[in-house]
C-alpha cells in the first residue's frame, strides 16, 4: 500500500497526520525509510506489553500481621477467593512489605491482629510504626478494606486494626468498607468480609487472563504439610510425664506426641496448635445444674449435634468472654452480675478469673433453652503451645511442656480446658494437632551467634528445643540459659539434659533463679541485673537475645532489667537504653514469645 493509499481508507490517523507522514517519507533515503519502518514496528510491538504491564500492577495488595496465624489464615482465604474470581493478587506478609510501595497500591486489603494490652504483632511493628512516622507517604488514590482481629475480653480490643484503619484514611486513603472488627470467634464475619472485598474490588480492577493467573509475591501457605489448623492431623499422645515433683505448687507435665507418617515438620521455635475435649465429668454437672437432656439436638454452624456433643467438643466452657456475662446477666438478672457489666475494667477482670461453671455456680440459671445456650457459648479454639523439640532429635515426634491450670475455687477445682486434656491424656490418645509457624523466633542463621535465653517456668519449652538443635550442629556457638521457677528440688524442669548439655559444653553457662528457697524472692530479673556486665558483653559480641514466657508480669520485669543492664552498662539514660533495645528488636536480634 502506498502513503497516497491511506487518506481513501478508514485509518486511525487523522488528515494532517497523514499529510505530515507523506512529506515526511518524501524526504527520506531507502536506508532511511527501512529504519523508521522497523522502529515504528518496535514501538507497536511495545505497546501491548506496557499495557499489560498497567494491567499487571492493577491488582489486589493483601497485608497481613499474625502472631498467631489466624490474620494469616484469613488473607490466605481471601487471596484464593480472589484469584478464584480472576484478580491479580500480591499476598504478603507486613515484615515482609517494603513500605515505599505503599503509594504505588491502588487497592489494600489488610488483616492484622492485636497483641496483649493494644500491640502490633512481630510482623506489623515496623509498618505499623512507619505509618505513624512522618516518613508515610500522602496515599491519595489508594482505596483500603481492614479486618481487625482480637479478643473482646481485653481493653483494647482490635487496637491494632482501628490504628491501621485512622492512620490510612489520614494519609489520604479511601476506605473501601467500613472496617470490621472481629472476636476470637471470627469466622463467620471474616467470610463475609471476604465476600465483600472481592465484589468491591472487582470494578476498581483489571480482570483478565494474565490477572487471574497472578502469583502473590510469598507463597499463600507457610505451613509445614498439607495439615493445618482447618485440616489438623489427628496424632496420638505416647507420654504425659510430671516433670514437678509431688510437693511442688506446680503441676508441670512433659508431652510427647507421636507425627506418625504426617509428613510435619517443625522449627525450633514453632508452636503446636492442639484441639481437646472438655471434661466429660464438668460436661455432664452442667447439664444437670441447667435440668438439659445431653441428647437433645442443637444447631452448631451448619451442623446438628447433639448437646453434650456439642459442650464436649465444640463450645468453649473454660474461658469466658464480656459477651457471655452481659448475656448471663439479663438471663439471671442477678443484681451483682448486673453491676459488673457495666462497668468494662470489672468484666474483663470477672472474665479473666472464672470459668462458664463459676457463673453457674455464682449466679445459676435453671431454666435455658438449649439452643439460647449453645448460641451464646464461643467456639471451642484451639491452644498453642511452644514447642519443646528439634526434629533433628525426636524424628516424628513433638514434644511439649504444659503447665496444669487448677484453681481451686469455692471448694471446687477448675481446669484449665486443654491443660487438662494433655495432663490427664492416656497414653494412645488421639489429639488433632497443626504446626504454627513462628519465624519471629528463630535461632541465628549463623549458628555460631551467640544466644541468651531466658524462660522461667514453661517458658523454657523452646530452649529446650534450641539446645537439641545447637547440639546436632558443628561448631554452635556459646548458649547462656536463665531459669527460675519456685523451688530447686521440686520445679527444676528437664534438670538432667540441663546438666549433661552443661557436661558437653552445648550449654556454655546457666543462670538459675528458685524464687521461694530463700528468705528474699529471687527471680530471672535479679539474675539478669546481678550478671549484668556479662550479659552486655555479650550482647556486644552479637549474641541474640530470647525471652518466652508471662506476658502480664515476668516479661515486663525482664524488659526493665535489660533495660537497666543496657544504661549501666552502656553508659546511656533509660530512654536511649530502651530506644538500643527496640533496634536489637528490630534488627531480629531480640525476640519474644510471651503469652
Amino acid at each position: 500500500m502506498s502513503l497516497n493509499d491511506l487518506s481513501s481508507l478508514a485509518s486511525p490517523l487523522s488528515a494532517q497526520q497523514v499529510e505530515a507522514l507523506k512529506q515526511l517519507s518524501a524526504q527520506l533515503t531507502p536506508v532511511q525509510l527501512a529504519w523508521v519502518s522497523g522502529y515504528l514496528a518496535a514501538t507497536a510491538n511495545a505497546t501491548p506489553t506496557a499495557v499489560a504491564a498497567v494491567e499487571t500492577n492493577s491488582k489486589l495488595t493483601i497485608l497481613y500481621g499474625s502472631q498467631t496465624g489466624n490474620s494469616r489464615g484469613v488473607a490466605t482465604e481471601l487471596a484464593n477467593q480472589a484469584k478464584a474470581a480472576g484478580l491479580a493478587v500480591n499476598l504478603v506478609s507486613m515484615g515482609d512489605y517494603n513500605s515505599r510501595n505503599l503509594k504505588q497500591e491502588t487497592l489494600l486489603a489488610v488483616v492484622v491482629s492485636t497483641q496483649g494490652e493494644g500491640e502490633a504483632p512481630d510482623d506489623a511493628i515496623e509498618l505499623h510504626k512507619f505509618l505513624a512516622s512522618k516518613r508515610a507517604p500522602k496515599l491519595d488514590g489508594v482505596r483500603y478494606a481492614v479486618l481487625s482481629l482480637g479478643d473482646s475480653s481485653y481493653e483494647f480490643f482490635c487496637q491494632t486494626g482501628k490504628e491501621f484503619d485512622e492512620r490510612l484514611a489520614k494519609l489520604g486513603a479511601e476506605p473501601l468498607l467500613p472496617r470490621v472488627d472481629c472476636d476470637l470467634d471470627y469466622q463467620q464475619a471474616s467470610e463475609t468480609w471476604q465476600s465483600e472485598v472481592i465484589a468491591a474490588a472487582k470494578p476498581l480492577l483489571v480482570q483478565s487472563s494474565s490477572a487471574s493467573a497472578a502469583s502473590p509475591s510469598v507463597p499463600f501457605a507457610e505451613t509445614t504439610s498439607q495439615y493445618s489448623k482447618q485440616q489438623p492431623y489427628t496424632a496420638e499422645i505416647m507420654v504425659s510425664q510430671k516433670l514437678t515433683s509431688r510437693d511442688s505448687v506446680k503441676d508441670t507435665r512433659h508431652v510427647e506426641i507421636d507425627l506418625g507418617d504426617s509428613g510435619i515438620t517443625y522449627q525450633p521455635g514453632d508452636a503446636l496448635g492442639v484441639y481437646f475435649s472438655n471434661d466429660d465429668v464438668l460436661v455432664d454437672s452442667l447439664l444437670s445444674a441447667w435440668q438439659l437432656d445431653g441428647a437433645t439436638s442443637v444447631t452448631v454452624g451448619k451442623d446438628s449435634v447433639s448437646l453434650k456433643q456439642a459442650l464436649l467438643e465444640q463450645k468453649e466452657l473454660t474461658q469466658l468472654y464480656p459477651g457471655l456475662v452481659k448475656f448471663w446477666a439479663e438471663q439471671s438478672q442477678a443484681k451483682e452480675l448486673l453491676a459488673i457489666v457495666e462497668d468494662k475494667t470489672q468484666t474483663r477482670e470477672f472474665v479473666r478469673s472464672h470459668q462458664v461453671a463459676d457463673l453457674q455456680q455464682l449466679y445459676p440459671l435453671s431454666k435455658i433453652e438449649a439452643q439460647t445456650l449453645v448460641d451464646a457459648l464461643r467456639p471451642l479454639t484451639p491452644r498453642l503451645y511452644s514447642i519443646a523439640s528439634a526434629q533433628s532429635e525426636v524424628d516424628s515426634e513433638v514434644h511439649l511442656t504444659v503447665g496444669l491450670v487448677a484453681d481451686e475455687r469455692n471448694g471446687e477445682v477448675r481446669y484449665g480446658g486443654a491443660s487438662r486434656f494433655l495432663s490427664y491424656a492416656e497414653e494412645g490418645a488421639a489429639v488433632k494437632v497443626y504446626v504454627e509457624p513462628n519465624k519471629h523466633f528463630r535461632l541465628p542463621e549463623n549458628p555460631q551467634t551467640p544466644v541468651i535465653m531466658i524462660g522461667p517456668g514453661t517458658g523454657v519449652a523452646p530452649f529446650r528445643a534450641f539446645m537439641q538443635q545447637r547440639a546436632s550442629q558443628d561448631d554452635a556457638g556459646q548458649n547462656w540459659l536463665f531459669f527460675g521457677n519456685p523451688h530447686f528440688e521440686q520445679d527444676f524442669l528437664y534438670q538432667t539434659e540441663w546438666q549433661q548439655y552443661l557436661k558437653s559444653g552445648v550449654l556454655s553457662k546457666i543462670s538459675l533463679a528458685f524464687s521461694r528457697d530463700q528468705q528474699e524472692k529471687i527471680y530471672v530479673q535479679h539474675r539478669i541485673k546481678q550478671q549484668g556486665a556479662e550479659v552486655w558483653q555479650w550482647l556486644q559480641q552479637g549474641a541474640h537475645l530470647y525471652l518466652c514466657g508471662d506476658a502480664d508480669r515476668m516479661a515486663k520485669d525482664v524488659q526493665q532489667a535489660l533495660i537497666e543492664v543496657v544504661a549501666e552498662y552502656g553508659e546511656m539514660d533509660q530512654t536511649a537504653a530502651s530506644d538500643w533495645l527496640e533496634q536489637l528488636r528490630a534488627a531480629g536480634r531480640f525476640q519474644k514469645d510471651v503469652y
